[in-house]
């Protein structure tokens, strides 16, 4: 049995609300994501796992600035220092947007750092590879749309057909390490991508869009004995009481409002050939997210209304709050922004959206039907009404026909 911890999408750069710590320097909310990325580190050393996985995305920029690079580096050298195998799958948030850069973790490998091994492009590493471990690890990390194009010599806009001919090219290239693989050893297979089915935050289903999605067949493939992946925030496992199990762990921390109602989570994976236990580690301590909305309805009553919608004062402390409100534009003078700012000011952040709305009737002109009316000219009176500028109205008019011209002329190749 050979005991995996795996973990994604630490994005420790996340500074994107509160302050900076006055002793360290650090934004507060990158401090937050250290916090877990410790926890990380110190379960694998304390229960001396086997080997730790981290699916990808060690970032949220391309470029991190040299402090976020340093934490990160510190507390990956500590497992270098502890001995345990470490592989970091390079994801789309670490890869450079140009061809020949270097990417965030790059330099993990240029100093070939003990123990520490960095897939930039698809491996297929055997117990050589990982110290001896009695283990088999098929690594697929992200790969850009630009490298693809280039790597497979294809041309044209065509994004379906460059992504179709990528996972053509993987179930081959899986394919052939299956064949070879050792029978009697288990196989993980780790990937930074998405999985048609999936589920991100806010249980929206993953479908085929602008990148690589990998089938749910291929990754469910019972010749794998856990399936460890990276990219998607939410976590999930997509084979549940199945066999091998398929493990979204998410992010280490809630990235934004999208993944306010998230638990956060690493896993520790045991692995036979055959057969996996899965323990989902819970990461504790991680910054509440708050949203609230309210329509207003009616006007009497509203500061009684906001105040019953905001939640108590002990809950918001220290948490991330968020209030939405939408109401008739002409109610702007009885909402009392000032009075919910101080009932929310131990929050650790607070953002009031308001959404005021104003009734737009669309008006058809007295002599045309709408029958007679083209999709186009009924779409300019609809744009007319939100009272859009002249500029967004020429930009949509183009979209729109180009659209139409799409749908009527699906044959046809844009010049």
């Amino acid at each position: 049995m050979v005991r995996i911890l795996h973990f994604a999408d630490a994005h420790i750069d996340m500074a994107n609300y509160g302050r900076h710590d006055p002793h360290s320097g650090l934004p507060l909310r990158v401090m937050d994501f250290l916090k877990s990325l410790d926890t990380i580190v110190d379960t694998a050393i304390e229960e001396r796992v086997d080997l730790v996985l981290f699916a990808g995305d060690a970032y949220k920029d391309r470029n991190p600035a040299p402090t976020f690079q340093r934490e990160w580096g510190r507390r990956i050298m500590r497992l270098s220092r502890a001995g345990i195998p470490t592989l970091l799958l390079v994801g789309n948030h670490d890869l450079a947007p140009a061809l020949g850069r270097a990417h965030a973790l790059d330099t993990f490998a240029t100093l070939e750092v003990p123990h520490v091994r960095v897939l930039e492009k698809p491996a297929f590493l055997t117990p050589s590879d990982l110290g001896g471990l009695p283990l088999q690890v098929m690594a697929i990390p992200w790969v850009s749309r630009s490298g693809l194009i280039a790597h497979l010599n294809l041309s044209g806009p065509d994004t379906t057909s460059v992504y179709e001919a990528l996972e053509e090219r993987l179930h081959a290239l899986v394919s052939g390490w299956l064949e070879s693989a050792d029978p009697a050893l288990p196989i993980v297979l780790t990937a930074h991508a998405s999985v048609q089915g999936a589920k991100y935050g806010g249980e929206r289903t993953v479908m085929l869009g602008n990148d690589l999605v990998l089938s749910g067949a291929f990754v469910r493939n019972p010749q794998f004995d856990y399936v460890a992946l990276g990219h998607i925030h939410k976590p999930q496992d997509l084979n549940e009481n199945a066999h091998p199990p398929v493990v979204y762990p998410g992010s280490i921390e809630r990235v934004d409002f999208g993944e306010y109602e998230d638990h956060k989570f690493f896993v520790i994976a045991s692995v036979e050939r055959g057969r996996t236990r899965v323990e989902w580690r819970e990461l504790k301590n991680i910054r509440p997210f708050i949203s609230r909305y309210v329509h207003l309805e009616e006007q009497d009553s509203i500061a009684a209304r906001l105040e019953k919608a905001l939640p108590a004062e002990s809950e918001m402390k220290d948490a991330i709050v968020r209030l939405i409100l939408e109401y008739p534009r002409d109610w702007e003078a009885s909402i009392d922004e000032a009075e919910l700012r101080r009932r929310a000011a131990g929050a650790f952040e607070f953002h009031l959206v308001k959404r005021p709305q104003v009734e737009a009737r669309v008006r058809i002109p007295q002599d045309r039907a709408i029958g007679s009316m083209t999709p186009l000219e009924l779409l300019d009176v609809y744009w007319r009404s939100r009272h859009l500028e002249n500029e967004d109205l020429q930009a949509l008019e183009q979209l729109a026909q180009k659209v139409i011209n799409d749908v009527h002329n699906p044959d046809e190749t844009p010049a």
